[in-house]
């Protein structure tokens, strides 16, 4: 069945859900999902403890370090990732793998254009003093942001590894629900970073 010729008429609804193969990695990256939603509710909770945190007469607070139109151009980015994303998974499950092929290579651009953002403002907070190790309030800033950041990246050798891998291959039951639950890590790397975005960032500056 895996290896079956397929039509767009004849390729099934939900292409990731056919095998026990593609039942078992849905349920899957769902458990581990929730497994993430701990972790990240750790260090949100850390960070929000820690937020301006530090040596008496700290140089650095969140509304003076912070700017906005930079982690708003971010959020922009990976917003449209999720986009990109959603359109790769329309083609998967209407049986156009090149559709699937170059929207997922568009979720990569754009997650590494987030990325490359995000280590210029790291570049930028350690050149002006404000490192890891400076206080309270900056190692729980690098350890939220810097794990979101990791998860992007594991997220994009991910995308890659899939659209290299299976170049040649077409789209096929084996393979459908790899890229699907990958979309799934994908949406949810999004949603941490909305939050990531009003929490550190928004509630950083106005408060």
């Amino acid at each position: 069945m895996l290896d079956t010729k397929f039509t767009p008429q004849t390729w099934p609804e939900h292409p990731e859900q056919v095998t026990q193969e593609g039942k078992n990695k849905y349920v899957g990256i769902w458990i581990f999902i929730c497994s993430d939603i701990v972790l990240f509710a750790s260090l949100f909770a850390t960070y929000i403890s820690l937020r301006n945190r530090g040596p008496a007469g700290m140089e650095f607070t969140s509304q003076e370090l912070f700017e906005l139109p930079l982690a708003f151009v971010m959020t922009m980015f990976l917003l449209t990732s999720s986009l990109t994303s959603v359109i790769a998974m329309y083609h998967l499950k209407n049986y156009n793998f090149k559709g699937v092929q170059l929207w997922t290579l568009a979720t990569v651009l754009l997650g590494l254009g987030f990325l490359a953002l995000e280590i210029y403002e790291f570049y930028h907070y350690v050149h002006i003093g404000f490192g890891y190790t400076q206080s309270a309030f900056s190692s729980a800033f690098f350890t939220l942001v810097g794990t979101h950041g990791l998860h992007v990246i594991i997220g994009l050798v991910w995308m890659l590894c899939l659209v290299f891998r299976n170049a040649k291959r077409g789209l096929n039951l084996y393979n459908a629900p790899k890229y699907f639950v990958a979309s799934i890590y994908w949406h949810f790397i999004d949603v941490v970073w909305v939050f990531i975005f009003t929490v550190v960032y928004l509630m950083g500056v106005l408060g």
